[in-house]
């Protein structure tokens, strides 16, 4: 049985279509309130049955918190597109282009984009959440390591991103308030193909990206022997998997204030942040 799960005002709960229910309501106990310790024992969140309960409320209604609200880690991957390496003037990397966005950044998928310049872009990206962490994994086996995925906004400081030598992607990227992600976290099995994830990004209903993560450069399950081989991955360690052709940079058309950004990935759903 596939599963949705959300985080609700600070609470763990599972999602079917636009209702929620508490999971420590509806697993009679077996699970506690907190989304992290949800992620960690996904496997067992198959089993959870909803067919005959009770809902304790409406999605669209409900105060949604980013689904992985405390991650030990969260990387991110630059230039992971062809087409958005060509559009930023950049080489494609030989391998991945691995930063950090600093997990005080994340917030949920209405939460506001606070902007702090004339230079803030958006980037919509595929946000892969680790459930069963491990050293040395094989690509072949990363998909089962993986506890679900979830939409992600890489909003970015270019000013700040770029005021060193080499630049410094991680502060760049990390404000208060640039990492929303959500509504959700879908677990794997909810998908056909794994390698064809839609991705889609409007800014005041003008599409500024469209394109699917079968053109990364460098696929999840690559990314996941690649950064277990480094270090050991933990339970709701998060992947921003990097952003395709489109953002704002290559045009000069940054964010400003009342700029609605919307960030949709089929099958998972969409974010949608208020830029103030």
């Amino acid at each position: 049985m596939t599963f949705r799960l959300a985080n609700i005002a600070g609470r763990a709960a599972l999602a079917d279509g636009d209702h929620y229910f508490d999971l420590e309501r509806v697993s009679n106990g077996v699970f506690d309130s907190n989304p992290m310790t949800a992620i960690a024992r996904a496997d067992e969140l198959h089993s959870v049955n909803l067919s005959d309960a009770t809902p304790d409320g409406v999605l669209s209604e409900a105060n949604l918190l980013p689904p992985v609200p405390s991650p030990r880690n969260c990387f991110a991957i630059g230039l992971n597109y062809q087409n958005h390496a060509a559009e930023s003037g950049m080489e494609v990397p030989s391998s991945p282009l691995t930063f950090t966005k600093f997990p005080s950044c994340l917030v949920g998928p209405n939460h506001d984009i606070h902007l702090v310049g004339a230079h803030i872009d958006y980037e919509a990206e595929l946000v892969v959440v680790i459930g069963k962490g491990g050293r040395n994994i094989a690509a072949a086996d990363a998909w089962a390591h993986i506890a679900g995925v979830t939409a992600g906004q890489d909003v970015s400081d270019r000013a700040l991103q770029f005021a060193a030598k080499p630049p410094h992607f991680d502060l760049g990227k990390s404000r208060d308030t640039f990492g929303p992600i959500g509504p959700v976290m879908v677990s794997t099995d909810a998908f056909t193909d794994l390698n064809d994830f839609m991705i889609t990004c409007q800014v005041n209903g003008e599409q500024r990206q469209h394109d699917s993560s079968k053109h990364l450069i460098f696929n999840v399950p690559f990314l996941i022997e690649y950064l277990s081989s480094i270090l050991t991955l933990s339970s709701g360690d998060l992947i921003f998997t990097g952003t395709p052709e489109g953002v704002g940079a290559t045009t000069g058309r940054f964010l400003v204030p009342g700029d609605i950004v919307e960030t949709h990935i089929e099958g998972i759903g969409s974010l949608r942040n208020v830029c103030v």
